[in-house]
């Protein structure tokens, strides 16, 4: 089964320390979300990149004037930070919130004898089938790292996108990477926190 979502971890053998000097420092909990964000933020940077050259890689059989990513799905790769206990995640689930619609024009390209561009208006569902909800990019992720099965229809074979299980290798890598850096600084933060009592 393909992951969709990775939780940071490595950081438990913390949370008892943590709890006690959040009881004595208010501001700490900011200071480790902040930690946090931080390193997610880097581990999403990493994982875009890799988003990137998943979508840069040219299918067989695609035509000569293929075009890598048009609809920028590599900003489908979200993080968050948890806020009841420290920790986080990367994942390329569809947002809550809604946002408006992208439209995704195709370039014309002139025919011979023609001037100044295609001149036919364009239907409504022509529009609808070439547009998507912004928020919803993640869907052409998840179908690169899931895969599809092959579709039959009354006009043929749709084909299959092949499952390249890309977002599970690479957030965990990353994810853990980021956790080593948020041991680190709460290492450095806890050391500070001792030498002032």
């Amino acid at each position: 089964m393909a992951q969709d979502a990775i939780t940071v971890t490595g950081i438990e053998q913390y949370q008892e320390q943590l709890r006690k000097m959040q009881t004595d420092n208010h501001r700490t909990k900011r200071v480790l979300q902040a930690i946090i964000r931080r390193a997610i933020g880097e581990a999403r940077k990493n994982v875009i990149k890799d988003a990137q050259d998943v979508l840069s890689t040219k299918p067989e059989g695609a035509p000569d004037n293929w075009v890598a990513d048009p609809r920028h799905a590599y900003k489908a790769v979200r993080n968050s930070v948890y806020k009841q206990i420290f920790g986080g995640q990367i994942n390329i689930l569809s947002s809550r919130h809604r946002g408006a619609a992208t439209r995704y024009v195709r370039k014309g390209t002139l025919q011979e004898g023609q001037r100044g561009g295609n001149r036919r208006k364009r239907s409504e569902r022509t529009m609808q089938i070439d547009s998507y909800e912004g928020v919803d990019r993640g869907f052409i992720l998840r179908f690169l790292n899931a895969g599809t099965v092959e579709r039959e229809t009354r006009y043929g074979s749709r084909g299959s996108l092949r499952a390249r299980h890309w977002f599970g290798r690479s957030s965990a890598f990353q994810m853990d990477a980021a956790a080593s850096r948020v041991a680190e600084e709460i290492e450095k933060l806890l050391q500070q926190e001792f030498q002032l009592m």
